[in-house]
């Protein structure tokens, strides 16, 4: 198959959990647990508490070791760099808050003919979608009013729009243009069952 006609989609999901206790807003803590797959097959598990990351299923193992796997894992550290940064500006509505609230941050492109033909950035508050960041047009939407401060706020600095778009539309896309070769040899791998050519993941 040739990577010319391979479409593939790539997702890492991103859990930042504000620690549990009373929290002063703008006193957050950060804890980074990360979730890669790419077409919805497992790729990574990352955890920023032991800074450790982990290969899942076979595209996982393939991949375990090439130069984009040692890129993309060294991005996530940067990654949780970032947003611990600009986590201050997360503003749940209240002066304080209790339990552990979450924000979720999910990174998405979308691979057709060797382009990038979608990347997009989708932030999440205690579960529910917030505010989405389309890095094509860099466009925001606003989906949860109580995120309207985070969107003014992040929209202005454009060092961190910039980077929230160099790594959808860059990054992201060349780590998939990279994991895809692998993946069309885990699937040239796997058994036919029935002889008649047909390949699963």
């Amino acid at each position: 198959m040739s990577l010319t006609h391979t479409t593939g989609l790539l997702l890492l999901t991103l859990l930042l959990l504000l620690k549990p206790g009373e929290t002063l807003r703008y006193a957050h803590s950060l804890c980074l647990n990360l979730a890669g797959s790419m077409d919805t097959k497992p790729l990574l598990q990352y955890d920023s508490d032991s800074n450790q990351v982990t290969a899942s299923g076979p595209l996982g193992e393939e991949v375990n070791g090439t130069k984009a796997w040692s890129d993309l894992t060294g991005t996530l550290g940067g990654v949780g760099r970032e947003l611990r940064m600009v986590l201050h500006v997360v503003n749940l509505g209240t002066e304080k808050t209790t339990g552990a609230p979450r924000l979720q941050a999910k990174l998405c492109c979308q691979l057709e003919a060797e382009r990038v033909t979608a990347a997009s950035w989708h932030f999440s508050l205690d579960g529910q979608t917030a505010l989405l960041l389309d890095a094509m047009d860099m466009n925001w939407t606003v989906v949860n009013p109580g995120a309207t401060g985070i969107k003014e706020q992040w929209q202005k600095d454009q060092d961190l729009a910039e980077y929230f778009r160099k790594l959808a539309v860059g990054d992201c896309g060349h780590w998939l243009r990279e994991f895809l070769g692998h993946w069309e040899n885990i699937l040239e791998q796997e058994p036919t069952g029935n002889g008649a050519g047909v390949r699963r993941w």
